[in-house]
């Protein structure tokens, strides 16, 4: 059988829907299950849900309920997918796999939000284990079943192929649906101009429902019509968006205490990345707030990422940008949201956002741009593109570098870095950035790195200064700006 094409009603999505249709119609016996994972709203429903139209499978939501009434949910659409007159009862989950392997056998079986059933039924897992293993029920029915386990819980599904959990070793697919690239999302929220499409992305990211279902299509015409856009989406109590960076905490089955782990969130979102500045700006130590850190990192809501100029240190960032919002411009002005004074708490925020939300959010954009250059920009094939810090003794200071584009590693060579660069969103760049960049150049260099080619590159929102322009068009800088970022 081919892979069934993709619906014209899901836009992008190509390489996730080609590895989902190409998994539903593989041939070989050894072929049974996938594990699709993602954060909330990424579209994993639309597309698992259109793919089983497309193949006649079978397509079951789980809820958050206990085991007897996921029980009673799984028979009574189980038996409307056999076209039985009345619903499935079913003792327990043995039972249930029994049947819906029976049912189905042959077919694409999908369960959404498999979190939920697992955290009601913990040894489902293991059930399954046994019906998809050689002699189990999955294996009995004619044809050959595929079964899909799909989840936004990160932590849970995480876990479910891990270690020495039951389904390790049974996966033929595991795909994680991510965010909209930026340049995708800036086509998707129909935004051609770069400075809008940065600015909307440093609120919503890549996040599809947030432009249609959380926002009922409205998107900023303009510039000029940004700052409406905000009160009249983002900062509305009426609309799912207001509350919808909470519920993305709530909904991770490991979090307890929201209040220590917004906490957490809201000293990040501030500037503190570092876990000594993470406790610090808390009142914590930092042994106190190990688990909170662990906890959300493996709910993928925040990314720690080293710092490769500094052994064992480390910056974390929140990995969704609706959360940072919140936590810089929503959480501090809540009660004045609640009260409807959006107009002037927005107006109280503003320079904040600029400084807490989008400029570290458009450092991260510079950085997957660089990611994804053409092998010439920077004289070679980027293997990892980081930020670091570079220290400087002889100054007493130290140089905060955005942009680190380090070549692949080669076992047993310095680590060659292919460009530096600084990235800027409210202020025209100078040649006095582009000295910094010399200096930390020089410094690596005697700290062992490979930098004889290492391209300077700026990045700038607020445009160029003339003596930076000489020195591009000396061939002494590389200039990014928002166009070349689109």
């Amino acid at each position: 059988m081919r892979p069934p094409a993709k619906p014209s009603h899901i836009f992008d999505r190509e390489a996730e829907w080609s590895a989902l249709a190409r998994f539903a119609v593989n041939p070989s016996s050894d072929v049974r299950l996938g594990v699709v994972s993602g954060r909330r709203r990424q579209g994993k429903t639309l597309l698992l849900a259109s793919l089983v139209e497309a193949l006649g499978g079978f397509f079951f939501a789980a809820s958050e309920s206990t085991e007897v009434d996921a029980l009673r949910q799984l028979g009574s659409t189980l038996a409307e997918y056999a076209g039985g007159a009345a619903p499935y009862q079913f003792r327990d989950w043995q039972d249930a796999l029994d049947a819906l392997f029976a049912t189905a056998a042959g077919r694409l079986i999908v369960i959404d939000e498999f979190p939920y059933l697992v955290r009601a039924s913990p040894s489902l897992p293991s059930l399954l284990q046994h019906a998809l293993d050689q002699g189990g029920t999955a294996r009995r029915g004619g044809g050959l079943t595929r079964l899909v386990l799909c989840g936004s819980a990160m932590s849970v599904m995480g876990n479910l192929l891990g270690g020495t959990a039951p389904l390790r070793g049974r996966a033929s697919l595991e795909l994680v649906v991510p965010p909209f690239r930026y340049r995708d999302s800036a086509r998707f929220w129909e935004i051609d101009d770069p400075r809008l499409a940065v600015l909307v992305h440093s609120i919503v990211g890549g996040t599809p429902a947030y432009r249609r279902e959380f926002t009922g299509g409205d998107a900023p015409e303009s510039i000029a019509d940004f700052d409406d856009w905000v009160v009249r989406t983002v900062l509305n109590p009426e609309t799912p968006l207001f509350r919808e960076a909470r519920y993305l905490l709530a909904e991770e089955g490991e979090i307890r205490d929201t209040a220590v782990y917004h906490a957490v969130l809201g000293a990040i979102a501030s500037g503190n990345q570092t876990r000594g500045g993470i406790a610090s700006h808390m009142g914590r130590k930092s042994t106190d707030i190990a688990h909170p850190l662990t906890v959300l990192e493996d709910s993928r809501l925040i990314v720690r990422e080293a710092d490769p100029f500094r052994h064992g240190r480390a910056h974390y960032r929140i990995a969704e940008p609706l959360i940072t919002f919140y936590e810089a411009v929503m959480r501090p002005a809540w009660t004045r949201l609640e009260r409807r004074q959006t107009v002037r708490a927005w107006s109280e925020a503003r320079q904040r956002f600029l400084a807490q939300v989008v400029g570290p959010h458009f450092e991260s954009l510079c950085r997957e741009y660089a990611l994804d250059v053409d092998d010439g920009s920077f004289g070679g094939t980027p293997g990892d593109v980081v930020a670091g810090t570079v220290a400087d003794p002889e100054r007493r200071s130290q140089i905060q570098l955005d942009v680190v584009v380090f070549a692949p590693a080669v076992p047993g060579e310095p680590g060659r870095i292919l460009s530096l660069g600084e990235a800027k969103w409210g202020e025209a760049m100078t040649g006095r950035h582009l000295d910094r960049l010399r200096r930390a150049r020089n410094l690596l260099a005697l700290k062992g790195y490979d930098t004889d080619q290492a391209v300077l590159a700026c990045y700038g929102a607020g445009g160029f200064g003339e003596d930076l322009q000489t020195a591009a068009r000396r061939r002494e800088a590389t200039l990014v700006s928002l166009s070349d970022l689109y």
